[in-house]
């Protein structure tokens, strides 16, 4: 199912629904985990839905497995991301307005590898993410993992 982000468009269609999302930026050392999505063609964080009967933590660390392959251990607080001016417009009419938990994390076992979700899926030096075509919502939520700043709300 195909998937368009925006931020901020007079032309966004309305959201219709509102479902918690978890996001993480898994880091080593200079390296950010990024896939690159397999409904969009867009560089991403790993992430996705928290399912009923599921912790926070417990739905960072299974979409991570599910989209990357990597085994991760949650370690902090990015922020949490709310913002009705970002909706996500999927082609089943689907409008979601955002509301995700970005987290931090750090691998712990596993292999990189793709899924049905992720047709790439890399360790990217932090100073080549701006060559990757990713939303305006990825690259904010990477920025504040890398400085480091208290978690972010809006």
């Amino acid at each position: 199912m195909g998937r368009i982000d925006y931020y901020d468009d007079p032309t966004a269609p309305a959201a219709n629904s509102l479902v918690v999302a978890v996001v993480v930026v898994v880091l080593d050392g200079n390296r950010v985990l990024m896939i690159q999505r397999s409904d969009n063609g867009r560089w991403a964080l790993p992430g996705g839905g928290q399912e009923l009967g599921e912790s926070v933590r417990d739905a960072a660390v299974r979409e991570t497995r599910e989209e990357t392959g990597l085994d991760v251990e949650v370690t902090g607080v990015v922020g949490i991301y709310s913002d009705p001016r970002h909706v996500i417009a999927y082609d089943d009419g689907e409008v979601r307005q955002e509301f995700a938990l970005c987290l931090t994390g750090r691998a712990t076992g596993g292999e990189l590898r793709t899924s049905c979700e992720s047709i790439k899926v890399e360790w990217v030096p932090a100073e080549r993410l701006s060559e990757l075509d990713a939303s305006e919502a990825t690259r904010r939520r990477v920025e504040h993992a890398l400085t480091g700043a208290d978690p972010h709300i809006d």
